[in-house]
């Protein structure tokens, strides 16, 4: 072992102390942690300036408004469920049905059957996206785009009342679904 004043011999390890390191590192982890920005930033989304008590109005009506259309639109697709579920086979069918003998008369049932359930899924959907809708209406995050976070066109919210993405988001998504479909293929 080698004491203060001597000379280190090859192979021997000088010990050092551990407290002046230490201290060191603690000091230097404090000033890094008092002049650097957290790694993770939190977007709390767009900053909205106090509202007058007209703006307040005129959002609450535009929202009772849009509700209405919602929950019309939620209705009519009820409806549709409904009469697709109420409806047993046609008469049309009925008659097919008992005169199907042969394989392709059975093949074109089939095929009715399995189109008449694949409606009823796609009524589904929609009602559940209205449902969405509906939630984010009273969540008051209806008809901001969940990818830009920008408003949604009063154009595009009549034309499409689920919409949760702008024109521009919704067409990069669609895009970006076409790219993947063919890179699928390939």
């Amino acid at each position: 072992m080698v004491t203060k004043g001597q000379v280190k011999k090859k192979g021997e390890l000088k010990p050092k102390s551990v407290e002046p390191i230490t201290k060191k590192l603690q000091s230097a982890a404090a000033g890094m942690a008092a002049t650097t920005k957290p790694s993770v930033e939190v977007d709390e989304g767009p900053v909205r300036p106090k509202e007058t008590a007209k703006e307040r109005e005129a959002r609450e009506q535009r929202q009772e408004v849009l509700q209405k259309m919602l929950l019309g639109k939620r209705q009519e697709i009820i409806k549709e469920i409904e009469g697709s579920l109420g409806q047993s086979l046609t008469e049309d069918q009925q008659r097919r049905l008992e005169s199907a003998r042969d394989v392709g008369d059975q093949a074109l049932m089939d095929l009715e059957r399995e189109l008449g359930i694949s409606l009823m899924e796609m009524r589904n959907r929609r009602r559940q996206s209205i449902d969405e809708a509906l939630t984010r209406l009273h969540e008051g995050t209806y008809g901001i785009c969940a990818e830009c976070g920008i408003e949604i066109s009063e154009r595009r919210l009549q034309a499409v009342p689920f919409a949760k993405l702008c024109v521009e988001c919704q067409s990069r998504a669609e895009l970006l679904e076409k790219i993947e479909r063919e890179e699928d293929r390939d």
